[in-house]
C-alpha cells in the first residue's frame, strides 16, 4: 500500500522541553507529584512559562493513577487541549504525534506530554506486571490456568518463535543486553552501570525461558515530561529543537491464534513505513536507533520490522557488537529500559531529545542528523513511531 501524507514536516511540531526526574526503584512521590515534578522541569529546561502552556497530554502507566486534573496540581489556566492516553509503552510517540498535530492546526500553542508512575509503591515489578494475582474468569482464565501471566511470559513465547523459525540464539539475545549496558556505563543517569559480559548475562538467574534477569526491563518508579511547540516558535526558545520530521502507527491487531505470526513481525513495519515516507528517509539514512526495549527480544524484532536487517536475521545482525559504542548502528544510547531506566515509551523519547540535541555528553553520537524513535505497546501489540532531526529544513513532507 503506497502512503501519502498530508502532514508536512516543514510547517509541524519540535520538541523543545524535557523533563525528568529522579528515576528510582523506592519510593519517593505519588504518580501526580512526580508528574508535577517532571512538567515543571520541562517548563524550565524549555525557557517557558507554566502559562505560556495550553494544552496537556498525560499517559498514566501500568498503575494509572494520573489523571487529566493533574492541570490543577499544577495550576495551569486556560489549557485548550486535554486528554489521558493509554496505548500503553506506545503512548509517547503517539502523544508528540497528536501535539505536533495540534500545534499545526492551531488547536493548541504549547503541549505537554507527560507519563508518570510508581509500581514499585510497596511492591515488587512482578506484582505490578506479572499479573499472577490478578482474578480472571471464564474464557481468559485458560492462559493463567496453563501459566500465562503477564508480560515476560507472552514476550517469551514470542522470543522462542523467532528462534525456532529463524535459529535465533541465546548469545544473539545476549549481545543485546551487552551492548546496551555498555552505553550505560557512559550515561551518569543509567541505573545499572556496572561491567557486563556475555558469561554475566547467562550466569543471571531464568525469569521465563529463554529470558535470563538480564534480558529483562528495569521497572522504575518516576516521570518524564517532553513540550511540543511549533517550529516557528522553537526557534526562539532556550533548547536546541527537535524537529518532528516523520512519525507513523501501526496497529496489527493480534488475534493471537494458529498463523498468525505478529509476534515477529509487528507494527514497527507500518509505523516505520509511514514515518520513513513522511520524512523522506529510509534505513540507511538513520544515524541513531531509540528502540523500545522491554526485553532484549524486542530490540532485535523491531531492528528487522524497521529494515535494519532482513526479517530473521536479526541474530546475526546483533551479535557483533555494532550497537554499542563505536558500532555502525548505535542503539539505545543512554542504555535503554535494560539498563537505564524503565518509563515506557519516554525512556527511548527522552534519549532521542538528548541525542538530537548533542547534549549526551560521553554517550553522545557524533552523527545524529536522523533520530529513530520506536515506541511499542502491550505484548507487541501497539507501535509508534517518530523521526527527529536538530536541522529546521529536515523532512520533505509525504510521498509515496
Amino acid at each position: 500500500m503506497t502512503f501519502n501524507a498530508s502532514f508536512n514536516p516543514s510547517g509541524g511540531g519540535a520538541i523543545v522541553g524535557l523533563g525528568m526526574t529522579e528515576m528510582t526503584r523506592e519510593y519517593t512521590y505519588s504518580s501526580t507529584g512526580l508528574a508535577a515534578i517532571a512538567v515543571r522541569n520541562a517548563i524550565t529546561d524549555a525557557g517557558l512559562d507554566k502559562s505560556d502552556v495550553d494544552g496537556i497530554l498525560v499517559n498514566p502507566g501500568i498503575m494509572g493513577n494520573l489523571q487529566p486534573d493533574l492541570q490543577k496540581a499544577l495550576g495551569l489556566e486556560n489549557v485548550r487541549l486535554q486528554t489521558k492516553m493509554d496505548g500503553r509503552g506506545s503512548t509517547a510517540g503517539q502523544m508528540v504525534q497528536y501535539a505536533s498535530l495540534a500545534v499545526q492546526s492551531g488547536l493548541a500553542n504549547v503541549v505537554v506530554c507527560v507519563f508518570a508512575d510508581d509500581p514499585l509503591r510497596g511492591g515488587s515489578a512482578g506484582a505490578a506486571y506479572g499479573g499472577a494475582d490478578r482474578k480472571v474468569t471464564g474464557m481468559p482464565s485458560l492462559h493463567s490456568y496453563y501459566g500465562h501471566f503477564g508480560a515476560n511470559t507472552g514476550y517469551a513465547l514470542a522470543a522462542r518463535r523467532h528462534m525456532a523459525l529463524y535459529g535465533t540464539t541465546q548469545d544473539q539475545l545476549g549481545a543485546v543486553a551487552v551492548s546496551t549496558r555498555k552505553w550505560a556505563q557512559l550515561n551518569p543517569i543509567a541505573m545499572q552501570r556496572g561491567e557486563m559480559t556475555l558469561d554475566d548475562y547467562h550466569n543471571s538467574r531464568w525469569i521465563v525461558e529463554p529470558f535470563h534477569l538480564l534480558d529483562c526491563t528495569l521497572v522504575t518508579n518516576g516521570a518524564i515530561a517532553v513540550i511540543v511547540t511549533s517550529r516557528e516558535r522553537a526557534k526562539d526558545l532556550k533548547q536546541p529543537p527537535a524537529y518532528v520530521i516523520g512519525m507513523g502507527q501501526g496497529h496489527p491487531g493480534n488475534p493471537r491464534h494458529a498463523g498468525a505470526e505478529y509476534e515477529v513481525n509487528t507494527g514497527a513495519i507500518q509505523a516505520g513505513e509511514t514515518a520513513y515516507a513522511m520524512a523522506g528517509v529510509g534505513p540507511k539514512d538513520i544515524d541513531v536507533r531509540e528502540l523500545y526495549d522491554c526485553y532484549t527480544y524486542t530490540t532485535l524484532v523491531t531492528l528487522e520490522d524497521y529494515g535494519f536487517a532482513p526479517k530473521g536475521e536479526g541474530g546475526p545482525f546483533v551479535e557483533d557488537g555494532k550497537l554499542g559504542p563505536g558500532g555502525s548502528h548505535p542503539t539505545n544510547t543512554g542504555g535503554g529500559e535494560l539498563s537505564s531506566y524503565y518509563m515506557w515509551g519516554m525512556t527511548p523519547l527522552s534519549e532521542a531529545v538528548i541525542q538530537t540535541r548533542g547534549q549526551g555528553g560521553d554517550h553522545q553520537v557524533k552523527d545524529h542528523s536522523t533520530v529513530l524513535v520506536s515506541c511499542q505497546g502491550g505484548i507487541l501489540d501497539m507501535h509508534a513511531s517518530l523521526i527527529l532531526s536538530p536541522d529546521s529544513t529536515a523532512g520533505t513532507g509525504g510521498h509515496s
